[in-house]
């Protein structure tokens, strides 16, 4: 992708997230991800309707005439993106790719924490971690997160969630506000996101294609693993054979489920034709 070309794009995902982080998200997520709690901030004068309790009653006898303190939310929050860019991202039969959705989702929630003043980092990550973005503020910021998000090339094809997790434990020491985006057909990392769940504020947003739920019956099929390279000629005509298939997707949608709500983390279920605007608001909602 030319310099041109990339910029174009970068542009593109700006307008559109942009005006639904501004407009839907930047507000939901506020109250949905609080800060630490009220510092204080000035004193004014009593106006009809406030609360007696937050009266200053030193100024107040200084100046003979009441007082009120203002107190302000104390933000300064981190959000951490994690972002899965196996080969299995690079998959979908509807419009967009899995790694498009993710992108846009990604560039969504990061506008949502510029509008509040929060720290955005990000790891992109395979099987081991392919690129660590520090958490730091401004647009300039976000925006490079969206140019590497388009443009990046991992080394490796194949995912290690747990060893994802362990790289943010080590970098992330103060609490932070986790989204890791997957699809999630991975395992062996319930123990770790244990971990991470007691310390950060975790959620998971699973993207997925309707193809990797089941397959028709299309006769005898060359498929190639987007993780391995590995090509097979199967047979889609066999009823076992596009059993085991939908039942090989559901162990891991299970495991993925039974792992973050025992961790005591969030769960959002995206599929690419479905819209992750109201998947987002909902999931906002719900913990507002």
């Amino acid at each position: 992708m030319d310099t041109k070309e990339l910029l174009k794009k970068v542009r593109k995902i700006e307008i559109k997230t942009r005006r639904l982080s501004d407009h839907i998200f930047g507000g939901e997520y506020h109250s949905t991800f609080k800060g630490r709690g009220m510092t204080f901030s000035e004193v004014r004068q009593y106006q009809f309707g406030d609360d007696v309790r937050a009266i200053d009653w030193n100024v107040t006898a200084r100046y003979n005439e009441p007082f009120v303190k203002v107190f302000e939310e104390e933000r300064e929050l981190t959000m951490m993106l994690m972002v899965d860019v196996s080969g299995s991202e690079l998959f979908g039969t509807a419009n967009q790719f899995k790694k498009e959705i993710i992108t846009e989702i990604s560039a969504t929630l990061a506008f949502s924490a510029l509008q509040n003043n929060d720290k955005v980092g990000v790891i992109l990550f395979s099987d081991e971690v392919e690129l660590f973005i520090p958490p730091k503020k401004g647009k300039s910021h976000v925006l490079r997160i969206i140019r590497e998000l388009l443009e990046f090339t991992p080394k490796s094809s194949r995912t290690n969630i747990a060893e994802a997790l362990k790289f943010l434990t080590n970098v992330m020491k103060k609490k932070a506000i986790v989204f890791v985006l997957s699809d999630f057909i991975a395992d062996e990392y319930n123990n770790t996101l244990r971990i991470v769940g007691n310390k950060h504020d975790v959620t998971g947003i699973r993207v997925y294609d309707e193809r990797e739920e089941s397959i028709p019956n299309l006769g005898m099929v060359q498929m190639q693993d987007a993780e391995t390279g590995t090509l097979q000629l199967v047979n889609t005509q066999s009823k076992k054979v596009r059993n085991a298939y939908g039942q090989f997707h559901k162990e891991k949608v299970d495991y993925f489920m039974d792992s973050f709500t025992k961790s005591g983390c969030g769960v959002i279920n995206c599929r690419v034709d479905e819209s992750y605007v109201r998947k987002l608001l909902g999931y906002f909602k719900r913990r507002g």
